[in-house]
């Protein structure tokens, strides 16, 4: 799991709720901090102006197109293989699609990244600068450095290091995908595999297939292969137990 970590951190992450550590560990520093619920969907919103009904209002566009493609193709929301792009997908529906079928998932394996990306992208045409988590999968596009923490559940590098990431390098995808805990599905037991790609839903996807070959710490170098792979893979970081693999364009730095 990933969160914002700008400032020092002043909470232990063991003696706080998993599920919403990256939440309380965010400091918006001089960005306007909200949140918006809708369903399944829990966004945190960073930015330069305060846009909580126009977030709310692509949210619900964003979940519609999803939405009314499931009710027509209920085999969309269940699959765990790729599914063939069709003529009339709703855009954020073909992103998902697309971004699947490069990482050999299913599509909903997209969904949170294509969301944040998507939500993302219609606030900037309100504002300068804007953070979209979804779930611990963020879209940004910011003007100052910025460190993005990494959560690895019970892993000893939970709380210790941290991604930088350069105002020039967004917009930017980062993504994380957990095998030992967190709500979404993994058939891997990665601590956390967190993948960055300036598509979101890229990353999103990648996070989980590589997060489905992790079983063990010798597997962090097969997942960095994999990595490599893929056109559209910026970096990514793997983490299991004691074991950490990098590669890519990743700045490592002290959490603190």
């Amino acid at each position: 799991m990933i969160q914002l970590v700008d400032g020092k951190r002043n909470q232990d992450p063991g003696k706080i709720d998993k599920r919403t550590i990256y939440r309380q560990l965010i400091n918006p520093g001089r960005l306007y901090s909200f949140q918006v619920d809708i369903k399944e969907s829990n966004l945190l919103v960073l930015a330069d102006r305060k846009l909580s009904y126009e977030t709310e209002e692509a949210l619900i566009w964003c979940r519609k197109d999803v939405e009314q493609y499931i009710y027509r193709n209920p085999i969309f929301k269940s699959s765990f293989k790729p599914l063939s792009v069709e003529d009339g997908m709703p855009p954020i529906v073909r992103t998902m699609v697309e971004a699947a079928h490069i990482a050999r998932v299913g599509p909903m394996a997209a969904v949170a990244g294509a969301i944040a990306e998507s939500v993302g992208k219609r606030l900037l045409e309100r504002c300068h600068q804007v953070i979209v988590e979804n779930g611990g999968d963020i879209f940004m596009k910011v003007k100052k450095r910025k460190k993005v923490g990494i959560y690895a559940g019970e892993s000893p590098l939970t709380g210790k290091i941290a991604l930088e990431i350069e105002p020039e390098e967004t917009p930017l995808g980062i993504c994380c995908s957990a095998g030992t805990f967190g709500h979404s599905d993994s058939l891997g037991q990665a601590d956390a595999v967190i993948v960055l790609s300036f598509s979101t839903a890229l990353a999103d996807a990648m996070a989980t297939a590589v997060g489905n070959l992790t079983k063990s710490a010798s597997d962090v170098s097969r997942g960095l292969e994999r990595l490599k792979e893929v056109p559209g893979v910026l970096g990514g970081v793997i983490i299991k137990d004691r074991q950490m693999g990098a590669w890519g364009k990743v700045k490592i730095v002290g959490a603190a």
